[in-house]
């Protein structure tokens, strides 16, 4: 092995760890040498050489650098902990946990291993439209935020392959925690901090004992008021975001996936005019036509390892305040809060 390449493990080899190993495999300092998923009956090898294993306890007795958790998410916290434990820089899928206690167990555990680099999948914040939104918001060029306005929605909480989303017990949550954790993520990333929280969640129409919809609003020291809709009954998927500045509007529709159900990635920013009293047709719209999000986000993550740089972008400190953000969505609907005993984030949450 060279003295530049990082030995690569990959718990769950689902569609994600797949997809991942894809752009793992073509950093030149990044190698995949094992896996495990519960697919495999008894450890071997993958016809090109990489070992295989059944359960992560054996993936991690294999010579390692780096570990990405690719699994449900009442295993990603124990098995961060346990790569973090082994001494391996850990790269770990979205949602951090179930619960806030989740990624508070991990942070004590990260405490402890100052020179291990630890990430989280938030991907959307690489997606070129949402890039360059940030970059315009940074720059001041358009005034402040006044408000955002986010639907994020598809038609189902259980995947064809796998029911554990449905089960609280197994997945913490539902389509807030699932896939809306990304759009609240990425009003964080765009807004800050948001402390008052008014929410209605519900489990109205599948009558799975995580949420199908959350409707929350929000606002934050500085005014800004966030809206938000995460919802499993989107019969057309869907993804649109809208932010509202004093001097200009940027709407963000659609978002390359791997489905390619929520339509073309498009961005488009409309400009205030002074002294117009209706809307402004001063606007330009621009198409994202490729992801390059995965390679993006894995790339900076083995730049951060291979040149001792800290995460900046979707650390344990992030992962931490979107958890409490989304806890406190639940703990906002009062009758949410009450009917499912969820812990109030502000404490430590119980299991």
């Amino acid at each position: 092995m060279r003295q530049d390449e990082l030995r690569v493990g990959i718990a769950g080899y689902g569609v994600v760890g797949k997809r991942r190993r894809g752009f793992i495999d073509q950093h030149p300092n990044l190698r995949t040498v094992a896996i495990c998923d519960q697919a495999f009956v008894e450890p071997g090898r993958m016809n090109d050489g990489v070992r295989c294993c059944p359960n992560y306890e054996q993936l991690l007795e294999e010579p390692l650098d780096v570990l990405f958790v690719s699994l449900p998410n009442y295993m990603a916290a124990d098995v961060t902990i346990a790569g973090l434990q082994r001494g391996l820089h850990v790269f770990c899928e979205k949602p951090p946990g179930r619960t806030v206690a989740d990624v508070e167990r991990v942070i004590e555990v990260e405490k402890n291993h100052p020179g291990l680099l630890l990430r989280y999948g938030f991907n959307h914040r690489y997606h070129k439209s949402v890039m360059t939104t940030h970059k315009i918001i940074e720059s001041g060029k358009y005034g402040d935020i006044i408000n955002i306005r986010g639907v994020y929605g598809k038609s189902s909480i259980i995947p064809f392959d796998s029911g554990w989303r449905s089960e609280r017990k197994y997945a913490g949550g539902g389509i807030l925690l699932d896939q809306g954790i990304h759009m609240v993520d990425m009003i964080r990333h765009f807004a800050g901090d948001f402390d008052e929280i008014k929410s209605f969640v519900s489990n109205d129409y599948w009558h799975h004992d995580v949420e199908d919809n959350a409707y929350a609003i929000m606002r934050n020291e500085r005014g800004c008021v966030a809206m938000l809709h995460s919802t499993a009954t989107q019969w057309q998927h869907r993804f649109r975001l809208e932010i509202t500045l004093t001097e200009a509007s940027l709407e963000l529709t659609g978002i390359l996936s791997g489905s390619k159900s929520y339509g073309e990635e498009k961005l488009r920013i409309i400009l205030r005019e002074d002294g117009v009293a209706v809307g402004s047709l001063t606007e330009t719209t621009s198409s994202c036509l490729r992801d390059d999000s995965w390679k993006q986000e894995i790339d900076e993550f083995a730049d951060s390892i291979m040149n001792d740089k800290a995460a900046t972008n979707g650390n344990s400190t992030d992962a931490l305040k979107v958890m409490k953000l989304i806890y406190k969505i639940y703990c906002s609907d009062e009758q949410w809060k009450d009917k499912y005993e969820i812990a109030d984030p502000d404490v430590l949450p119980e299991e």
